[in-house]
């Protein structure tokens, strides 16, 4: 539906690169205003130029690292001071190590909850009076080892279901202040972040990246591995007046390798 964001402020976490980056160029398509947040600032420059490219409108760029406090308030101050709203927040910042669990020290956990976790909760709170005001959306991607554990993945695993469980008990509050919260579940999607997890799984292993892939693709079961642009689909629709009353839902992208019921 062309244009069917024009208007709106979309704040995309980790939108210079992989599934933020497909995210952000569906909403600039759909004509969005967008504030693109990560740390490298030569990213989210590659990032605004492709946008720049397809037509849109160039995006406000947030360099900073979202493990503090204070970056997570820079990006909301120069928000509500280019915009004066927000009616749409991705978090999709995040990147948790792969490997063995008893080679992994403490600082590899502390850092993995401090990006995607610790940033998610911060920033939904510093813009949830913003989203409030607009009946505005959350949209948190996460991922598949929140509900099916993998002890190569461990601090993922124990990361994405905090985060799960957060998003689930802050989407009860969206119905008393209606904002609409919600979860996209990516299973295995093709970015340069996958390949980086494959490598550390595959050292961990003692085996080989491509071995690794055919053991993802067979335990999963799926016929072709996700690209960003199916979790950007998910989540424009899940932003849209059509889901307005998806609420407090969490969707898995992953070629039906979930398994079990849910």
């Amino acid at each position: 539906m062309a244009d069917e964001f024009a208007g709106k402020v979309v704040v995309v976490t980790g939108g210079s690169r992989g599934i933020g980056r497909g995210i952000a160029q569906a909403f600039a398509r759909e004509g969005a205003s967008l504030v693109l947040a990560a740390s490298s600032a030569a990213n989210l420059a590659s990032a605004a130029e492709t946008i720049k490219k397809g037509g849109a409108a160039e995006p406000l760029m947030c360099a900073g690292d979202l493990r503090s406090l204070d970056a997570c308030q820079h990006l909301f101050d120069s928000v509500k001071e280019r915009h004066g709203r927000c009616d749409i927040l991705v978090n999709s910042a995040g990147a948790t190590r792969a490997g063995a669990f008893v080679d992994q020290p403490d600082d590899q956990w502390v850092d993995g909850f401090a990006l995607k976790f610790m940033a998610a909760v911060r920033l939904c709170r510093l813009f949830w009076p913003l989203l409030m005001a607009s009946r505005g959306y959350v949209v948190n991607i996460i991922g598949g080892a929140a509900r099916t554990p993998d002890p190569d993945f461990l601090i993922g695993s124990s990361v994405n279901a905090a985060l799960a469980g957060f998003s689930k008990g802050l989407s009860q509050l969206g119905k008393r202040d209606d904002v609409n919260v919600n979860v996209i579940h990516p299973g295995t999607t093709e970015t340069e972040r996958t390949k980086q997890l494959w490598s550390q799984r595959a050292q961990a292993a003692g085996t080989t990246v491509e071995e690794i892939r055919k053991q993802i693709m067979a335990r999963s079961g799926a016929r072709n591995i996700a690209t960003p642009e199916d979790i950007a689909e998910l989540t424009l629709f899940l932003c849209s007046p059509r889901a307005r009353q998806i609420q407090g839902v969490a969707v898995a992208v992953d070629g039906g390798g979930t398994p079990g019921v849910y």
